[in-house]
């Protein structure tokens, strides 16, 4: 029997922090990544960046980007569709991602009170401004908008179902791939955890370098249909696995689950392009 040839299975771009995401056939993936990818984060009045950690209303939100980038649309159960002309350039105030100082352009006293409705709370949507040079660090230093770190999250299925089935030894129903935000899903590896081991990959007509293992946060508990906290699963099962060592593998500490890239080369990315790994590593991992 022939091995799997693995392939990209999903394509998908956040383009507001902690948001929804929007998932297509096929995207051109550029220095910072998808699409739009994270170029939007929702911040409260000082500046400092709303998260799914605290306010996981957001999963709720759905934005969409016009095909130029012009106009941003925003939709959320319970409220009119907000649809706004994005302000790409203009004055430039102080914001702070995880204590990190950066630049963003506001987008305007009606986002601001959509958002604050939504969230109950006092909120701003602001963009990447013009001279966003953010460097990200791990193995492959690239760059992003406002993603936690690196640009592209890359899953895979195997990963997905190694988890799974051990949630369900404990009695608990799987998960959806949605609870990890990935960028690129990747399908026909055997393997879970993969994604770990790989270096260098051409993906399409992009190539990705490997930063670090993406360590996981409380984002995982909430559960994307509803916009709430919905238990202790993935985390619980995770720490029995996949505990992340803090020296020596550039991912942090905490439980790992996939992994961050840069875009070495942009190229198109689309469903069902195989995934060409140049360069191997170790894993990427360090189990308890």
């Amino acid at each position: 029997m022939l091995a799997a040839v693995p392939r990209v299975e999903a394509v998908t771009s956040y383009p507001v922090k902690g948001c929804a995401g929007v998932t297509v056939r096929a995207a051109h993936f550029g220095p910072a990544g998808a699409p739009h990818d994270r170029a939007f984060m929702v911040t409260d009045t000082a500046g400092v960046f709303r998260s799914q950690r605290g306010d996981p209303r957001l999963a709720l939100i759905r934005p969409r980007v016009s095909e130029d980038g012009s106009r941003l649309t925003l939709e959320a159960p319970g409220l009119d569709p907000l649809d706004i002309p994005v302000t790409a350039a203009g004055p430039v105030r102080p914001v702070t991602l995880f204590g990190k100082p950066y630049g963003a352009v506001d987008q305007g006293a009606d986002a601001a009170a959509w958002f604050s409705e939504v969230l109950a709370a006092p909120s701003r949507l602001v963009r990447v401004p013009p001279d966003h040079a953010r460097v990200t660090d791990g193995l492959t230093p690239g760059t992003s908008g406002y993603a936690d770190s690196s640009a592209v999250h890359l899953l895979s299925v195997a990963s997905l179902d190694d988890l799974n089935a051990r949630i369900a030894a404990s009695g608990g129903p799987p998960l959806p791939m949605d609870r990890f935000r990935p960028n690129i899903v990747v399908t026909g590896w055997p393997d879970p955890h993969t994604e770990d081991r790989v270096r260098e990959a051409a993906v399409g007509g992009a190539l990705l370098g490997w930063t670090k293992a993406a360590v996981r946060c409380a984002v995982t508990l909430v559960d994307q249909a509803s916009g709430a906290r919905s238990g202790p699963e993935p985390l619980r099962t995770l720490a029995r696995y996949r505990r992340q060592a803090r020296a020596g593998t550039g991912g942090g500490g905490g439980v790992s689950f996939g992994a961050k890239f840069s875009v070495v080369r942009p190229g198109r990315v689309a469903v069902g392009d195989e995934i060409r790994v140049t360069t191997w590593g170790d894993t990427g991992a360090v189990p308890a």
